[in-house]
Formats: C-alpha cells, structure tokens, sequence
C-alpha cells in the first residue's frame, strides 16, 4: 500500500455514507486526534525523558552524597577510636619494655598509673604484673587482686602467644563496662611477665555521643559478634545484640544499604578496627535522609505534571481551533459549490419560464385580440348582443386569457430576479409574489395561508431575487412539516426604526429542541429518509446575512416553528 493511500485512509473520509453530502470531507476528528499525538510525543517526549534522567540524575547523586559523607564519618570515627586504642597500648608497650624494673616496684608501679591518668586525660582504670605462672604479683587499683591467677585463661595464652591482647568489653568483677589491653614485657635480666590494664569506656562514649550523625541515625561499636560494645540510641545498652547481620570483613571503610527486621531501609557505614575485636558502625535511616529528596521531587513531579497539563492543552486546544477553521473553511467551499449548483439550477429554471412565459404569452394575445373581436361583432348585431349565455362565454375566455396573463407575467417576474439588484420593494408584494407559486398547492392540502402586513409598513431597499428565495425555502419547509389543513401564518412588522421583521409560522411537526442549534448547519437535515439534502436553510442563513440581517427561530415539537427574520430598511453601506 503506497504511502499517499494509507494517508488518505486516515484523514479522509467517504462521505456518501453520510445522507447529508456525497462529497469527500476531512475525518476531522481522526485529523486532531493524529494532530495532539504526533504533536503531544514530540513535544512531551523529550520533556518527560529530561525530566526523567535529572530525578534518577539527582537521586543518584544525593545517595553518592549521603554514601560518602557516612563513609568520611566511619572512618574519621574508625582512626580515633584506632588512634585511642594504640595510643593507650603503646603507652603499655613502653612501660613493659623500657620501665619494667620500676614497674615491678608497687610504689612506681603507682606513680606510673597516675602518670598516665594525667597524660590521656582518664580511661586507665588500674595496672597489674602478672608473672609467668599467670598470678598477678603486683597490682595498683581499686580492687585488691595481687596473687589472682590467670593462667589457662584465653585471654592469658593469647597475649603469651602473640604478645599484646585487646579485649571485648566486659563488666568483669567491678560490674563495670571496661576493656582490657594487655602486653607482654620483659626485664633485661628477670623472666618475662604480662602487664594488663583495664580502660572504662567513658572516652568511647563521650566521642561517639558528640558526633552529628544525621537521617535520625547512630553510631556505635560492636565486636564480630555483633555484641554492642557501646550504648546505642537505636539498638539498646552495652553487651545487647543487635538485629543487624555482622557485616563482611573489609581492611577499608564500607557502606552498604540493609533492611532491618522492622522493614526500614537503612545506610550502614562500618570499619574494623585493625588488631582489635572491635567495627565502628553508623547506622541511619535512608527515608529520614532521603526526606529532602522526597520534597524535592514531589516538587519536580508537580512541575512535570503541570507542564504535561498545560502543554497537552494548548496543543488540544489549537489543534482544535485550527481543526474547526479547516472544517469551516471545507464547509464552506462545499455550500459554495452547493450554491453555485442551486444558483444556476434557479436561474435554468428562470430562463425557462421566461421562455415558456414568452412562448404562452403569443398565442394569449391572438386568442384576446380574437375574443375581442367576436364580441365587438357580436354586439353589433342584434341577433347576438341579447344573447347572455353567449356573451357570458366570451367573458370567461377573455377573463381566462387576463388570468393566463397574470401566470406568465408572474413568471416573467420571477424570471428577471435573479441577476442581483437593489430596488425598492414592498414586503407584502413579495410575499405574495412567492405564494402565487403554492397557492394551488395549498388548496389541494387544505392549507389556510394568512398574511398580514399593515398599510403603514414602510419599503425596504433590498434584493428582490434573494428575498423571493428566502421566503421561498422558509414557506416551503412549512408545507413539509404541515399535515393537510395545516396553518400558515405570514406577518411583517416594525421592529425598529431601521430594521423591519417577517414572522413565518406554522403548526406543522416542530424542531426537537436538540437539532435547533444545527439547523443552519450545511448538510443538516431532519429529513434524510425524504430526500433533504440539508442546504435549504443554510444558504436562507447566508442569504439573509448578505441582506445585512438576521434569522432566528422557535420550535416546539407537536406544536410547530416559527422563523423570525429581521432585514433593515436600506442595505449596508458595504453591499451597496
């Protein structure tokens, strides 16, 4: 199927389905539907992909943005819980290694504790030498623990073996959350021995407390148990377990996205602490981070929405506009040829009246002139002019040719209008010009015609040609819709001091209330099983405009319609 074909079954539409025109026509309403697609897709297609790649664009970035600033702040939180943790075991280290001989001494070994609560700020709780029985044979704190053994403890054999240990969190024989850090000395000339500390986590909590987390979050440390080893707001208070899965070992910081067993979406930053039992976790609601988002894109969907909304209805909307301007334009150029057609079917049958009149009106003049004739001789002699029933006879052929005289000089009248020509006129007289051509017709139906048109109603200055054809559509319409013994009521009346109105009415059928809005329509018609063809009163509208005036109508189904044309009493200026 060729390109132009399948064009032509789109917008075009056989028309002689239609009882209203055998002509082609437009498919008007495919044509705008065709017309707010193609131009809504080019138009809204690329909008709506835009639209669509900055929201994934910015959803994107804004959870990059919020993956990295979790990753920044584990990891800052990772190096100072690192930095806490090996500052304090290289303290540890140090006095093992370097002051070992003072630190087997009570008194010194006190004076060191001391020392170091005033060098890190807090956080040593208590120092102990353990020897290599695993007893404890020098201890300072606020526990009394010298000669506890700790042999065959894991934590013993584990600093023994690798040596130095970093514990769990435990709450131990003071009921206390602490850590333990031990490390493994040794003197220059005694045997090796273990020095152990504990540590309260005051200073873990204090660092982690402070820290802004953001997205209604909290960040806290756990052990590869999943044991919280710090308080959390989330979660609960040290040694509870969390509901979170421990996560992968990973040597760098990692965020990761979970859903817990409350269904939240959460963002999960972690980093585990190098040579330590210890994973600094952040934890944070994804929809309490993404609520800006959230209104950011209400806010883009609204804007989507309210551009799609009014682009979509100024492409309806002149589509529609430029749809009807074709469609009247089509019209239009089909009552043009309507017209053209009807125009010259009037003048044909114009011209043939004026030459049947012609024709008629010859043989009408030999027989008067000869009826005359005979009745002048008869009434010369005698013998005749007392004859009444002769005379009577020759009357009836002499009335009989004056009123074949009338016919012909009506049509001879209807003939000469319709070349087109301003001239004075009475309304009456052209009224009854036309009904001089139905009034046979209404006798045969029985149909009661009445014309009132006062003595004082002024001439108008107007086309006689298209008055005549005006009424003539009007009146015949009438007859249609009339029963036999119908009436027809025709009145001419001032309606101003420039305008005069002629009022048709009849109690035929009606007009349903629903097709009065259409009547003037092109190819229009209540009539379509009898032949109407939907032109008569289109072009009485347009004969009436070109008048200068105006037609209305009322109908009432069942009861009958009334037409109201107004004309003005001289021609506008611009159709002089």
């Amino acid at each position: 199927m060729s390109l132009r074909k399948k064009i032509t079954e789109i917008f075009w539409v056989e028309r002689e389905t239609s009882p209203r025109s055998s002509r082609h026509l437009f498919n008007y309403r495919r044509i705008w539907k065709v017309v707010v697609f193609l131009t809504g897709s080019v138009s809204l297609l690329p909008l709506i992909f835009i639209t669509m790649v900055d929201y994934h664009v910015t959803q994107n970035a804004m959870e990059s943005e919020f993956r990295l600033r979790t990753a920044r702040l584990v990891s800052n939180m990772g190096r100072s819980i690192a930095f806490f943790i090996s500052e304090r075991r290289s303290a540890l280290d140090f006095i093992a290694h370097d002051r070992s001989d003072e630190a087997m001494d009570p008194v010194r070994l006190g004076i060191i504790l001391e020392n170091l609560k005033r060098s890190f700020g807090g956080g040593f709780v208590d120092l102990g030498i353990i020897n290599e029985q695993g007893v404890q044979v020098n201890y300072v704190g606020p526990e009394d623990l010298v000669g506890k053994g700790y042999s065959g403890q894991e934590w013993y054999e584990r600093v023994v073996a690798n040596g130095v240990y970093i514990s769990d969190v435990f709450m131990g024989y003071r009921q206390t959350p602490h850590v333990v850090i031990a490390v493994k000395g040794s003197s220059e000339e005694g045997p090796s021995f273990v020095l152990r500390s504990s540590i309260y986590l005051d200073p873990f909590e204090s660092l982690l407390g402070h820290l802004e987390v953001g997205g209604g979050g909290d960040a806290f440390i756990i052990n590869h148990k999943g044991i919280l080893q710090t308080s959390s707001r989330i979660y609960g208070d040290i040694l509870g377990k969390i509901p979170l899965a421990v996560p992968a070992f990973s040597p760098k910081t990692e965020v990761m996205e979970v859903v817990d067993p409350r269904g939240r979406n959460l963002l999960v930053g972690y980093r585990f602490i190098e040579n330590t039992p210890f994973v600094v976790m952040v934890v944070k609601n994804k929809k309490d981070l993404m609520e800006v988002w959230f209104s950011t894109r209400l806010l883009l969907i609204g804007f989507l929405i309210a551009s799609v909304s009014i682009i979509l209805g100024v492409i309806a909307a002149t589509a529609a506009y430029m749809v009807k301007k074709m469609r009247i334009a089509d019209e239009q150029r089909l009552m043009s040829f309507h017209k053209l057609e009807y125009s010259n079917k009037l003048a044909s049958i114009g011209r043939l009246a004026a030459g049947v009149a012609h024709e008629i009106n010859n043989p009408l003049a030999i027989i008067n002139e000869k009826a005359g004739l005979i009745r002048d001789l008869f009434t010369i002699r005698k013998q005749y002019a007392g004859d009444d029933k002769l005379m009577g006879l020759i009357d009836s052929v002499l009335k009989s040719v004056n009123r074949a005289g009338a016919i012909t000089k009506r049509l001879l009248t209807f003939a000469k209008n319709f070349d087109a020509s301003v001239e004075t006129l009475n309304l009456g007289q052209v009224v009854e010009e036309v009904l001089g051509f139905m009034r046979k017709d209404a006798e045969h139906r029985s149909i009661n015609i009445t014309v009132d048109v006062p003595l004082e109603t002024p001439a108008v200055e107007s086309d006689r040609g298209k008055l005549q054809q005006i009424f003539l559509n009007i009146i015949n319409n009438a007859f249609i819709a009339m029963s036999d013994g119908g009436h027809l009521k025709i009145s001419v009346r001032r309606k101003d001091k420039d305008h005069l109105i002629v009022n048709i009415s009849d109690d035929g059928c009606g007009i349903r209330k629903e097709d009065l809005d259409h009547i003037f329509e092109p190819f229009f018609s209540t009539r379509v099983k009898q032949g109407g063809t939907g032109l008569g009163l289109s072009i009485t509208y347009g004969l009436v405009q070109e008048l200068g005036g105006n037609i209305e109508v009322q109908s009432e189904v069942g009861k009958g319609t009334t037409f109201f044309v107004t004309l003005p009493l001289r021609p506008p200026q611009d159709r002089r």
